[in-house]
């Protein structure tokens, strides 16, 4: 296994989009894969206003990147640093990090499922350390193979746990980096924020970890070119998210990631099963898709009543 990650992360850049592309096709054409299944109720929830044409449109574009992206995952952590540097072909907002890094009171990279986010390391590393979150893959090899990969960027992984929230804090507070995505469903707990006027099981981390420590808040991700690179793009958070409380900064991240996917919906990674984070929607995977997005709608009625 070892080896095959190996060899499918030393391929060009540009062979690896084509067959994606083509695997794409098949899986859109299909209608097999669960991803497709997935990330077409997201889409339709979501982007309930657009028309069936655009949903559909977006839907094919949408897996074709998304899996596109995880082939470029292999080849980005199978790349030196310099080799993904030199990927790196435009840089928006660079003086918003490199003045929060000027501060010297930490900085918290906000990331959602997006593009292809795993190229930015290289680029943040030359800078900074970084300390970063990291769940083991099960498969030992592949495990193996990421975990080298993101530590050779001047990062910490810690583990997803109490534990690692501590070391994040501690290296926040030296001034240090941390990389949080945020667009998750906490494995316990978490309060209800809505998410494209759904209410949703949410964890507060990435707000309480801003409001906590001070550190800047920065709004990235990163989108591949027609030139086998990508182009980086850095955005200052609204001041407010450090002055509420958890629950109202994570609304603010929310509606931050809602603005960019209504943007660019394509590049959205729609294959998590994000909209199952509530009580009266666990099941909406599992059930027919007219059905699923009857019991939404229901939801987000609800949620509009007055109390």
């Amino acid at each position: 296994m070892y080896r095959m990650l190996n060899f499918i992360s030393k391929q060009p850049l540009r062979l690896t989009r084509v067959f994606a592309r083509l695997l794409a096709l098949i899986t859109y054409r299909t209608s097999l894969a669960k991803v497709a299944q997935v990330a077409s109720l997201n889409i339709h929830i979501a982007l309930s206003e657009r028309t069936a044409q655009e949903k559909q449109d977006i839907i094919k574009q949408a897996i074709q990147h998304e899996l596109t992206s995880y082939f470029e995952f292999f080849n980005v952590w199978g790349a030196s640093n310099e080799k993904n540097l030199q990927r790196i072909h435009h840089i928006e907002g660079e003086h918003l990090f490199k003045d929060a890094l000027a501060k010297q009171k930490g900085v918290i990279l906000i990331v959602p499922h997006f593009g292809t986010w795993e190229i930015m390391n290289a680029w943040f590393s030359q800078y900074t350390n970084m300390t970063i979150m990291y769940k083991p893959i099960k498969n030992k090899d592949a495990d193996i193979f990421v975990r080298r990969a993101r530590s050779r960027e001047n990062a910490t992984l810690v583990p997803t746990d109490e534990c690692g929230i501590r070391q994040i804090f501690k290296a926040l507070k030296s001034g240090g980096t941390t990389v949080i995505l945020p667009d998750h469903t906490p494995h316990t707990g978490g309060e209800m924020v809505d998410y494209f006027g759904v209410p949703l099981a949410s964890s507060h981390l990435t707000a309480k970890l801003i409001q906590k420590t001070k550190a800047t808040a920065l709004f990235l991700y990163a989108i591949r070119n027609n030139n086998a690179g990508f182009d980086l793009y850095i955005q200052a958070m609204p001041d407010e998210i450090y002055a509420c409380n958890g629950s109202q900064g994570t609304k603010i991240i929310h509606q931050q990631i809602e603005a960019l996917i209504q943007k660019y919906p394509e590049h959205y990674h729609w294959s998590y099963k994000r909209f199952k984070a509530h009580p009266n929607l666990h099941n909406i995977y599992d059930i027919a898709p007219h059905d699923a997005l009857s019991k939404v709608e229901q939801v987000r009625l609800e949620n509009q009543s007055p109390q």
